[in-house]
């Protein structure tokens, strides 16, 4: 959450695109931005004033909100404004923070670890049903390769879909080239479209990506984002994808 300008602009052009091309929408922004490579990066606006703004989308466009959190401690507290908790993908295995956010009766979404196998996330599902919550979902965003890059294993998708829970791709993240000697995440916005693609032809319930009006400004994973300009184009594109391939 940058400033409510942004968020507005964001959210409203979405939310027109998605309505004309009779996507599902879930609105996410994160309220803070806890994993950051150097500690003078930007963080955020204030918790309480991120989460009211996250509710003021929530109430002005109808739609669901999806945003992270990082501590047990955090989980009842965001569940008062959204709709969605998000596990980051760093903290999946963390069994008090998935027991938490299965307690607050919220739909839950884990990010598969970087560093773990489509098969280990059997587990986390597990934590959550175990907690009492079976609003699920798992969010591949992408598999370390070597130390500046990630790899999306495409087999995942229907190996967690197995689990008995919807499976979303994250097209950016994926597409990230973390740990560069300057501190700043990088990444590959230009494949986007072919990780979304691709996604789609496999079965993925659902795409996660990362948009901004003007990326090169934006405070956090600027490099991996899509344009926001370029978000109807390529939406367009994949429900004639998604289209074909309900048809197969």
């Amino acid at each position: 959450m940058e400033n409510e300008e942004v968020v507005m602009h964001t959210a409203e052009k979405l939310t027109g695109i998605c309505e004309r091309l009779k996507i599902p929408y879930v609105f996410k922004s994160s309220y803070r931005k806890a994993n950051r490579t150097r500690l003078d990066s930007f963080t955020g606006i204030g918790d309480e004033k991120a989460l009211e703004l996250l509710a003021k989308v929530r109430e002005r466009f109808h739609v669901p909100i999806v945003t992270d959190i990082h501590s047990a401690e955090e989980a009842a507290m965001a569940a008062k404004y959204v709709d969605v908790l998000q596990i980051p993908a760093f903290l999946c295995r963390q069994t008090d923070i998935l027991i938490a956010a299965a307690k607050t009766g919220k739909v839950v979404n884990v990010k598969k670890g970087q560093f773990l196998s489509p098969e280990a996330m059997q587990f986390a599902v597990d934590k959550l049903h175990e907690s009492g919550n079976d609003q699920i979902i798992l969010t591949d965003r992408g598999s370390t390769f070597g130390y500046h890059d990630l790899i999306v294993d495409y087999r995942g998708i229907p190996t967690m879909k197995a689990m008995g829970v919807p499976v979303v791709l994250d097209c950016t993240h994926s597409l990230q080239q973390p740990n560069q000697s300057s501190g700043i995440t990088g990444g590959n916005p230009v494949m986007i479209e072919t990780i979304a693609k691709a996604g789609i032809a496999v079965g993925a319930d659902g795409l996660f990506i990362e948009t901004h009006p003007d990326p090169s400004k934006a405070k956090s994973d600027g490099a991996n984002m899509l344009s926001l300009n370029l978000m109807e184009e390529l939406m367009q594109k994949l429900v004639r994808l998604r289209e074909v391939v309900n048809t197969l």
